[in-house]
């Protein structure tokens, strides 16, 4: 047998095997939730763990970052639950609608339920499956259709996280938060699923932050699908501030209507491996996305940014903006991929990757590609990678600002290009603040 085509289990995905077997039956759902689950650990079994030799995956080895099975995170006890409660906190610049998840399970008592506005409607995931929702059942994982192993695992373990629906022209003026916190005493895994649906002509402004304790090994599974109707906008902004030894995986699977517009940030400081896998389709004519990420990492922190932007109709405007500022002997990784179908004629999509080295042993591998199928397009992407300018650093500090200070004005000012996208104010200037801080402490 050629061990690189079919290489051997490793602990891990024996161990997962092992939990999967010995859980499946008490985990939320009926019959086609339990079959959608045994297909797709099916199909994690059938490949196993990515790892180097698998193209998507070269950068971030699952197989080797996960040699240990960790159990499944328990639901959480009163202890937990207090030292989650401030979840989130970070961001509580501004009127935000808080929803609590410790260790992957939605917290009411924590949670902000209260006056919800018309057209806006919130349950858990766990809830949803319990009771065989045909909304959910029907749209859970056919958002963006993907092979993708990390997301067959999720989808076998999902427990809990939000279902949120927003009816057509409904305007949701007070964003939504969902705050993640790992919040358990022993290191533990957890799965998280969510699904969101934002009506023709709707409006809504989505905020994720995912947090934990820096002296715990842990695993977080993210997955959110999110449906963007005919003419609807979505503002999506997530945070990642988990603890110094978490590994972080999560996907985001957005589906564009006609004339939709979505907007993503993604701001990364926390985790010891963070990957953010993206998987964008516009399913619908003229549609609009704004991609951008901002990651600001040291020590030997790793973070994997990896999108699929799919234009499979004509119209269609993507922009991509990476930016990685690097200390230490970090390494940051983008992998973008544009996809323009046969019947996408009239797309216009640009990618633009940049990385920011502070020290001469960080290190950035960008991978920006094209795949077009149509004649009458406009589309490009571009990488670079380097130190600050000297002369730029020359130019501030003979106007008498100190080099340190005059060094982080320049990184302020690489990082913001990326979070200035941000429609929120509060949000904008907290992020903006947490990245001020993390210069301070360089």
């Amino acid at each position: 047998m050629n061990a690189d085509v079919h290489p051997m289990k490793t602990v891990a995905e024996t161990g997962l095997s092992q939990v999967f077997a010995e859980i499946r039956s008490s985990l939320p759902g009926g019959d086609a939730i339990a079959r959608r689950r045994a297909e797709a650990f099916g199909r994690f079994e059938e490949k196993g763990l990515p790892h180097r030799r698998v193209e998507e995956w070269k950068y971030t080895d699952l197989r080797a970052l996960m040699r240990d099975a960790k159990p499944i995170a328990p639901p959480p006890d009163a202890a937990a639950l207090d030292r989650a409660k401030d979840a989130g906190d970070l961001l509580q610049a501004g009127d935000l609608r808080r929803l609590v998840f410790v260790d992957g399970a939605f917290a009411p008592k924590l949670s902000d339920l209260t006056a919800l506005e018309p057209g806006l409607t919130i349950q858990s995931m766990a809830a949803v499956l319990a009771a065989a929702d045909p909304f959910v059942v029907e749209r859970l994982g056919s958002v963006v259709p993907t092979e993708d192993v990390a997301v067959a695992l999720n989808t076998a373990f999902m427990d809990d996280g939000a279902v949120i629906r927003v009816a057509d022209n409904a305007v949701i003026c007070r964003p939504i938060h969902l705050a993640f916190r790992f919040a358990a005493q022993q290191p533990a895994a957890v799965f998280a699923r969510s699904l969101v649906v934002v009506g023709a002509g709707a409006r809504l402004t989505l905020i994720e932050s995912h947090e934990g304790a820096d002296d715990l090994d842990y695993q977080i599974s993210a997955g959110l699908e999110l449906v963007v109707g005919d003419g609807a906008r979505v503002d999506h902004v997530k945070v990642g501030m988990d603890g110094a030894r978490a590994l972080h995986v999560a996907t985001l699977m957005v589906s564009l209507g006609a004339g939709a517009e979505f907007s993503d940030t993604s701001f990364t400081m926390g985790g010891a491996v963070t990957r953010n896998q993206l998987f964008v389709r516009f399913a619908g004519e003229s549609a609009v996305a704004h991609i951008r990420a901002a990651t600001l990492i040291r020590g030997r922190q790793h973070v994997d940014t990896t999108l699929v932007v799919d234009h499979a109709l004509p119209g269609g405007t993507s922009r991509e903006l990476n930016k990685a500022v690097l200390d230490g002997e970090s390494r940051s990784v983008f992998q973008g991929k544009i996809i323009v179908r046969p019947d996408a004629q009239k797309t216009d999509g640009k990618m633009m990757t940049k990385a920011l080295l502070l020290s001469e042993t960080a290190e950035a591998d960008n991978k920006p590609e094209l795949e077009i199928f149509a004649d009458d397009v406009q589309c490009g992407h571009g990488a670079t990678a380097g130190a600050l300018d000297d002369d730029l650093l020359f130019y501030l500090m003979a106007r008498g600002i100190a080099r340190r200070e005059a060094e982080g004005l320049l990184i302020q000012a690489f990082v913001g290009e990326a979070i200035e996208g941000i429609g929120h104010d509060g949000v904008r200037e907290a992020l903006t603040s947490a990245a001020a801080g993390w210069l301070a402490a360089r």
